[in-house]
């Protein structure tokens, strides 16, 4: 492996995130030769990387043949280890070990026959059976179905319970029936009726729906705790805190939907993210995702049919599932014969269109983050210009100052102003302000303070002004920043960021009279003003936390009488907080700042 490859896989592991997934090894032909599933993806993959005595001569001989890793964010360890069971069956990598046998995850059945029976399989048959699952492991599948034996009595033999095979008389009770585990219906010591709630309640488990068990439980272990028998209740308090660490489903592994495409799509200005997610016999056996170019104020249906065609052509072998799930219809379905196009509304099929979204979300933000790891250069030359051409700017902002007050109803008014040069904040040039000439909670008057303070002392100074001034706030905000700007005759571009009813940026304004700039808020662009603002208003509450703390710090120990700014800078200086202050004895106090003043301090704090 070339240094030039090593350096690659160290920023591609860089890149990874702390999320459970499952992540793929590919070597220089293009071949996937070992899946794995972790709890945290760089974790897990940067350990392959270290010099340790415990990886064998395969996992030495394998990590020299890496030039790429690919990774799949999933949910829970769970729907990793259900991916990664899949991905080995479906790809055969070289040095997994293979998962040779017949065998596929573990469900529990509810069978569709006269008085069902809740089973372990790993077989679906289509006959009307109702499948819950896939579980992880059998023994997670086993404490399930042992907490509903446990919970609801059903019966478990193998007897035809039909009406007429009950009427004969045939069948006696069974040693379940005298444990308490079953009520009898073989011999019609069990309605129909009542058996079906009983397996509703049980459905309902399954289904993730635990009220109904839950009331119960807890009824029962009250009911036991009463009369005294608090081992039965510890038992019904065992099955509640089973009842809680009962996992939902998962969209990895599906018994309702077989053979399934899903595409989901990520408009992004000029280009648009699709992802891909393949399901054969009820289990994803691929997800990739692409970049494609689109050009500017492409219709969504029509990107959507350009990134199925590509996605078919270099990606999916040149064939599609008969159904495919997608957000949108797209523009035309005359592409792609015998291909029916769903859009769902509810259910797994929206689950698996939503994990679809997901993956395209951590892929684009990944890609992202790559351009900017590995060109930083380019990245911010690309959003500077990307930034002059909305806000129709003479020339790049390599330069931005965004302004931001704060206040509590009034009180310890401040503002900040942060500096960002080249994309980047510059914190050495950061500045707060106290504000001197207004009284009470009126922003505008404070940022009319504030700006003036700041452009004519760097007027006076010569310094170099700002490509662009941003108001963190709307047309208002603007409109004082423009007013103060054209009496000290600067001529510097306006934006305002505008935030809806949750306090989250909306809208963007720029120039004056203010005009809304039609900037899609999932945009890098959007991010990167919206990251300004962020950073503006944690500087400004910053400050103002700390003067408000400091100024009730000495207002505390100003009430009382005879004790002057002097003494307070000693007694903080020496105690460090007034609380200390507070807790100290007589004698210390006295030691500090003499007898008379320490009797003071006293007196006060014990009053």
């Amino acid at each position: 492996m070339s240094a030039s490859e090593k350096n690659d896989l160290k920023e591609q592991v860089a890149l990874l995130p702390f999320s459970p997934g499952v992540y793929q090894f590919v070597d220089r032909n293009g071949t996937i030769i070992y899946v794995g599933k972790a709890k945290s993806l760089r974790k897990r993959v940067s350990s392959y990387f270290v010099q340790s005595k415990e990886h064998s001569a395969k996992v030495r001989v394998m990590v020299r043949q890496i030039v790429e890793i690919r990774h799949i964010v999933v949910g829970s360890e769970t729907d990793a280890l259900l991916l990664e069971n899949s991905l080995i069956k479906s790809l055969q990598p070289r040095y997994n070990i293979l998962l040779k046998d017949d065998k596929t995850y573990p469900w529990i059945v509810v069978r569709r026959e006269a008085f069902p029976r809740v089973q372990s399989t790993r077989q679906i048959v289509r006959d009307g059976s109702q499948y819950f699952g896939p579980y992880g492991s059998v023994m997670m599948q086993h404490s399930v179905l042992d907490f509903i034996r446990e919970v609801v009595p059903l019966r478990t033999c193998k007897l035809n319970l039909s009406p007429e095979q009950i009427a004969r008389g045939r069948y006696t009770v069974c040693l379940q029936y005298h444990l308490g585990n079953c009520k009898g219906p073989c011999v019609g010591a069990q309605s129909e009726e009542e058996y079906a709630r009983q397996v509703g309640m049980v459905v309902s488990v399954l289904r993730g729906d635990l009220r109904p068990v839950r009331r119960y439980l807890e009824g029962e272990m009250e009911r036991a705790a009463s009369e005294l028998r608090f081992e039965a209740a510890q038992r019904y308090k065992q099955r509640l805190d089973a009842l809680d660490h009962y996992a939902g489903k998962s969209v990895i592994v599906s018994a309702k939907i077989t053979d399934v495409d899903v595409f989901s799509l990520l408009p992004d200005d000029d280009v648009a993210w699709c992802n891909f997610v393949r399901i054969r016999h009820g289990s994803i056996v691929g997800v990739s995702t692409v970049k494609l170019s689109t050009g500017v104020d492409a219709d969504e249906r029509d990107m959507l049919t350009l990134a199925i065609q590509h996605i078919v052509e270099h990606v999916a072998g040149g064939e599609l599932a008969r159904e495919v799930i997608v957000p949108v219809l797209p523009s035309t379905t005359l592409l792609f014969n015998g291909v029916t196009f769903t859009v769902p509304k509810r259910g797994e099929k929206l689950d698996l269109l939503e994990f679809s979204r997901k993956s395209a979300r951590i892929y684009r933000a990944e890609q992202l983050k790559n351009l900017e790891i590995r060109n930083p250069e380019r990245h911010t030359e690309r959003l500077m210009n990307a930034l002059q051409q909305e806000l129709r700017l003479d020339r790049p902002p390599r330069h931005i100052e965004c302004f931001d007050n704060s206040n509590l109803q009034g009180s310890h008014p401040v503002a900040s102003c942060v500096v960002f040069r080249d994309g980047k904040p510059s914190r050495k040039e950061y500045r707060h302000f106290n504000i001197r000439t207004v009284e009470g909670p009126d922003d505008y008057a404070s940022m009319r303070e504030v700006v003036y303070r700041r452009y004519s002392r760097l007027q006076a100074e010569g310094a170099e002004l700002p490509d662009l001034v941003i108001a963190d706030g709307g047309k208002g905000q603007m409109g004082v920043i423009h007013e103060v700007l054209d009496a000290l005759g600067l001529d510097i571009p306006i934006a305002g960021l505008a935030k809806d009813d949750r306090h989250r940026t909306a809208e963007l304004y720029c120039g004056y009279p203010p005009l809304l700039v039609g900037l899609r808020p999932t945009s890098p662009l959007f991010h990167f003003l919206t990251s300004i603002q962020d950073e503006v208003h944690r500087f400004a509450i910053s400050f103002h936390r700390q003067k408000r703390s400091k100024d009730f710090i000495h207002s505390e120990l100003e009430r009382i009488d005879g004790i002057g700014a002097k003494t307070i800078e000693t007694l903080l200086r020496h105690f460090r907080s007034v609380e200390k202050v507070r807790s100290a004895n007589i004698e210390e106090l006295a030691a500090l700042v003499g007898p008379a003043r320490a009797k003071k301090i006293r007196d006060y704090f014990e009053k």
